[in-house]
């Protein structure tokens, strides 16, 4: 699982609204295919849009502080050609939490309870073997962008030994301890710049984003349902409410 972050996750004068996390998961069956799609991608978007084949796609930036010499409908226009040729991988899934700060108490960690849900909704799709290509009972590794890494390795360790999970309130309510057991390894970072599915996570996570809380550019180019692109690989099992794919906190 290849995951990336939009937003900020603080709660006192936080710039954003919503902290949002986009995992992109692969079976490694299919790993090669997919990284020779990500290849073919840019190769097209070099063709028909001049767009560099090592420049970075960081969305956020990449729309906002001109990267390329390129103009900035062009550039929003390689963002949406991403989605669309993402949309297209039936062998890809990806499942997003989004975190609305607002009404939270300050003592309400955004981050680490984004990611432990995040982690959560890996290992139960991964034991019920419910993602595209996968067994029931796989094993899953998850590929971050190399960011807070030791935060990230504390909770998948504190998880492998307490988890506890809220019962269902229709049979008694309470929660049961349910260690975490299909995430292997600590969360590895690296630098997207040099990792293509880390930069199509970063995608995903920055047009759910503008799905919540579009700016003024994308809002004026109707870009704030772009997100809904890449309805044919949301995680459908990630969630029993709202859309697809997508939990929120």
């Amino acid at each position: 699982m290849y995951v990336d972050e939009s937003g900020d996750s603080g709660l006192v004068n936080s710039p954003t609204e919503y902290f949002v996390l986009s995992g992109l998961v692969v079976h490694e069956t299919r790993w090669r295919d997919f990284l020779n799609a990500l290849i073919a991608l840019r190769r097209k978007l070099r063709a028909r849009h001049q767009l560099p084949i090592r420049t970075e796609i960081h969305s956020a930036h990449f729309i906002n502080k001109k990267p390329v010499n390129l103009p900035r409908n062009t550039r929003l226009a390689t963002l949406r050609v991403t989605l669309d040729e993402l949309a297209k991988l039936d062998y890809v899934s990806i499942t997003n939490v989004v975190t609305r700060k607002a009404g939270k108490d300050q003592a309400y960690d955004v981050f680490l309870r984004a990611w432990q849900t995040l982690f959560q909704r890996f290992e139960n799709t991964l034991t019920n073997g419910n993602f595209p290509g996968g067994f029931r009972n796989d094993y899953g590794m998850v590929i971050t962008d190399a960011t807070a890494g030791k935060k990230l390795s504390q909770l998948v360790r504190k998880m492998a030994i307490i988890n506890y999970i809220p019962n269902d309130a229709r049979f008694g309510g309470g929660s049961r301890n349910l260690p975490i057991t299909r995430v292997i390894e600590d969360p590895y970072g690296k630098d997207s710049a040099h990792t293509l599915p880390v930069q199509m996570a970063d995608v995903a996570a920055y047009f759910l984003h503008q799905r919540y809380k579009p700016c003024a550019f994308i809002r004026k180019h109707g870009a704030e349902q772009y997100f809904d692109r890449l309805n044919p690989i949301l995680n459908p099992w990630a969630t029993r409410h709202g859309p697809a794919g997508i939990v929120e906190l």
